[in-house]
């Protein structure tokens, strides 16, 4: 073998044996380190001692709250309510056509309306009877009963508040009352008192707003 050769076989020789060497410090140096590693755990666990994780249920929520959702239908329906709000102490005295057969019509509205009111030339499409029921439930029930009315589409309605023979004095109390709601309720654009044979004394028909479109 030549000398050049042989000299070559000793330098990787010696190569293998360092990188021999270099493996084997690198992997003493780890077991060093992770020995150090659990000793240091090892420790805060003697110090600490036995632990638990917490109940989920009784730690802190920081996130922050979800707004409330706001009610804008219940929104809408109390400013309605408050819109369609009738008093018993309105006077009327000066609102009503006091002739031979008592009528109503809001401001613009021509004579000419109640006039047809009054020949039928609108059909009662709907009524409500209030008698038997107490002031409070006639009114709400009134109310109720124009607001629907109106938005349905209906034009022409009967309101029957009798006569008044059985209050005392037989004064005509409801009657009175109902002539200040309807006064009161925007939808209501005239009402007349009804013929003989469509109540009389004791009805009104009463002409709403027609609903606008859109």
């Amino acid at each position: 073998m030549r000398v050049g050769a042989l000299a070559d076989l000793h330098h990787v020789k010696r190569e293998i044996e360092a990188r021999s060497n270099a493996h084997v410090l690198a992997e003493t140096q780890r077991a060093q380190v992770q020995k150090v590693v659990n000793a240091q755990r090892n420790l805060f666990h003697a110090a600490v001692g036995a632990v638990q994780p917490l109940n989920h249920l009784r730690r802190a929520n920081l996130l922050p709250a979800p707004p409330q959702p706001i009610p804008k239908q219940q929104l809408r329906d109390a400013a309605e309510a408050l819109r369609e709000s009738i008093s018993d102490t309105v006077d009327i005295s000066s609102m009503l056509d006091t002739d031979e057969q008592l009528s109503y019509r809001r401001n613009g509205v021509g004579p000419e309306v109640t006039a047809k009111l009054r020949r039928g030339e609108w059909t009662v499409q709907r009524q409500i009877d209030l008698h038997g029921l107490r002031s409070d439930e006639a009114r709400d029930a009134l109310a109720q009963f124009i607001s629907t009315s109106h938005k349905q589409g209906i034009r022409c309605v009967r309101v029957v508040h009798g006569k008044g023979l059985g209050s005392p004095g037989k004064a005509p109390v409801l009657k009175q009352k109902v002539l200040r709601w309807l006064v009161q309720k925007a939808a209501v654009l005239a009402f007349v008192q009804a013929a003989p044979a469509q109540g009389g004394a004791g009805a009104l028909l009463v002409l709403l707003q027609p609903v606008r479109a859109g």
